[in-house]
């Protein structure tokens, strides 16, 4: 077996020394406040239950899609699916991609043409980043959440005839944990005759009364160009939606690379998104569990003295900041002894000196788990390494 050129082997050295080299473990048995499943509802036993039936219902019967979706793969269960996902979040069509990376990279790649320009949050996802990168439009980027940097920017293109301006965000952070001002990057986007661009990854399933997401929480659906939701957080399941004109996704069927090249998610992976928004269409009582927790854990942060450690946030992700690798991942490593899944965020995935611990909060944390595990931080902040 061949090792590494020189220059790749140099940089997981680098990594090693930066101590921000990556491994994987298996899923641990802790309390959790890392994953996404904020709702719990990856782990459903009704939901598997019901997506077994609904394949059994329509006489689906296949372990894979057997290919892409413009092939063999685009079995029927897509059409309800899409229909209803159209329906819940109050617009015109919904194309389903395999990932929320696939949908941002396909989006990106193929919508923005040479010419145009995309306005994006410096703090956008690196799927958005990456999408805009394979881009030929130019792309700038603005101050995070800031109205008056992404105006200025606006104010200095010279756009020709023809040209079309994206502006790009997420409704909820996912490093930061913070919201957009959804509502100012609208008027803005009249103002400039912009199209409008809402990653709601981790929004979906959260805010709006039964988890349509903050766009349509805030009522600005009919404002927005597209809105790329993920399944693979709050619903707990796998894959991901554009939302947007049927225009739209006529032109991501013909043009969406990441959508034509690739093989349809398996019947099961659909179905399960299926029934998953039928149950949030129904409404579900996780919503405002998690609601509730998020509102108590903010509470305990004051309580405990930790206000100044945490950003601000509203979300379900709650970052508390921890400069340096080593420091923040011996933090990490002296929670997890005492029985809690809390993970470290390591430059350079986020700034240096913005190495954090990110709580993700769920609608089946107790009381107690918050309680103590603050408890347990406040202690070891007290006495550093």
């Amino acid at each position: 077996m061949q090792e590494l050129p020189l220059k790749l082997a140099k940089s997981l050295e680098n990594r090693k020394q930066e101590r921000a080299f990556r491994v994987l473990n298996s899923s641990s048995s802790l309390i959790d406040f890392s994953s996404n499943d904020y709702l719990g509802l990856a782990s459903s036993d009704k939901i598997y239950h019901k997506a077994h039936d609904v394949l059994k219902q329509h006489n689906i019967l296949y372990n894979g899609a057997t290919g892409s979706r413009l092939l063999s793969g685009n079995h029927k269960l897509y059409a309800l699916t899409e229909n209803l996902l159209a329906e819940f979040h109050q617009t015109d069509a919904a194309l389903v991609f395999n990932s929320g990376y696939d949908a941002n990279l396909g989006f990106f790649a193929s919508v923005p043409q040479r010419g145009d320009f995309i306005f994006y949050d410096e703090l956008a996802h690196a799927s958005i980043r990456d999408g805009i990168a394979i881009s030929h439009a130019k792309a700038y980027k603005f101050q995070h959440n800031s109205i008056e940097s992404l105006q200025n920017r606006l104010l200095k293109i010279d756009k020709q005839e023809g040209a079309a301006i994206y502006i790009v965000t997420e409704s909820v952070f996912s490093m930061d944990g913070d919201m957009a001002p959804l509502e100012e990057l609208a008027k803005i986007a009249e103002k400039f005759n912009a199209f409008l661009i809402v990653d709601e990854a981790h929004a979906s399933g959260i805010f709006g009364k039964k988890g349509q997401g903050l766009v349509q929480e805030l009522g600005i659906q009919h404002k927005v160009f597209a809105r790329i939701n993920t399944f693979g957080k709050a619903p707990g399941c796998h894959g991901a939606v554009i939302l947007g004109s049927k225009s739209l996704k006529d032109y991501l069927i013909n043009f969406s690379r990441s959508f034509i090249y690739t093989t349809a998610l398996p019947p099961h992976s659909v179905a399960t998104i299926l029934v998953v928004y039928r149950e949030l269409y129904r409404g579900i009582s996780q919503i405002q569990s998690l609601k509730n927790n998020i509102h108590y854990f903010r509470e305990q942060v004051v309580k405990n003295n930790l206000e100044s450690a945490f950003l601000e946030s509203k979300s379900a992700i709650q970052s508390c900041i921890i400069p340096g690798n080593d420091q923040v991942q011996y933090v990490a490593q002296n929670i997890n002894k005492e029985g809690f899944d809390v993970k470290p965020i390591l430059s350079p995935t986020v700034p240096k000196d913005k190495e954090r611990l990110r709580f993700c909060i769920h609608a089946f944390n107790s009381e107690e788990e918050i309680n103590r595990v603050l408890k347990i931080l406040a202690k070891l902040l007290i006495s550093p390494v």
